[in-house]
């Protein structure tokens, strides 16, 4: 099998595991189990912005959780989660697309080429739940540099203008550090939210970024 085959499979299999995670944002909650544990006491008093019904405005209340429009129980910690996770995958989604024409490693290509073709759907798709949901993208109040993870604009300059080695050893290097972050942020929403389905998410996105992060310790390019 070719390169190129190889790199076509692996994204639609990326593909396949993105389109996973868009029907689990999607779907009810059915009578499934959930996955994660309870809300601790800690989150008992929570702001969260109530969209208000036709001609009337929001209203922020304290609540550890509230009904979503399909009787989905949610909290704020839900809701910074997804904020979060949209601008933490979209720097991986970035960095995996510098991929192409710097990298040298075929296995450096062939995870670059999965984040992109998995992360940037989850990323439409948590737009989609926060909109549902009446809630912001974006929180002013959020600090996403320090998100776990997060890489800083220089770092992200050098990756920009590196190539070959050069390119590997920095793509590695970083995207385990950010897959790491994604780790503790997924821990973070299983201990405290609410949303099933987000729960759910969250152990998809744990069992994943280990899974990569050992892919690109096999690579051997540090």
């Amino acid at each position: 099998m070719n390169r190129r085959r190889a790199l076509s499979l692996a994204a639609a299999a990326a593909a396949l595991l993105a389109a996973g995670t868009i029907a689990l944002l999607s779907r009810g909650t059915g009578d499934d189990q959930p996955t994660a544990a309870a809300p601790s006491p800690s989150t008992s008093k929570v702001q969260v912005l109530i969209p208000g019904r036709p001609g009337e405005s929001a209203r922020v209340a304290d609540s550890d959780q509230i009904q979503a429009p399909d009787d989905t129980a949610y909290n704020a910690i839900d809701v910074a989660y997804v904020q979060m996770m949209i601008v933490h995958h979209t720097q991986a989604v970035q960095m995996a697309d510098l991929a192409p024409g710097r990298a040298e490693n075929p296995g450096v290509l062939g995870i670059a080429g999965r984040i992109s073709a998995a992360q940037q759907p989850e990323i439409v798709a948590m737009r989609s739940w926060l909109r549902d949901r009446g809630q912001p993208e974006s929180d002013p109040k959020h600090d996403h540099a320090t998100m776990p993870g997060m890489q800083t604009e220089a770092a992200i300059a050098e990756l920009t203008a590196s190539k070959g080695a050069d390119f590997d050893r920095r793509f590695v290097t970083m995207m385990t550090a950010h897959h790491e972050g994604a780790r503790q942020m997924a821990g973070d929403v299983l201990r405290g939210g609410a949303d099933q389905r987000l729960s759910e998410l969250a152990n998809e996105t744990i069992v994943e970024q280990v899974t990569e992060i050992r892919r690109m310790a096999d690579l051997n390019v540090t």
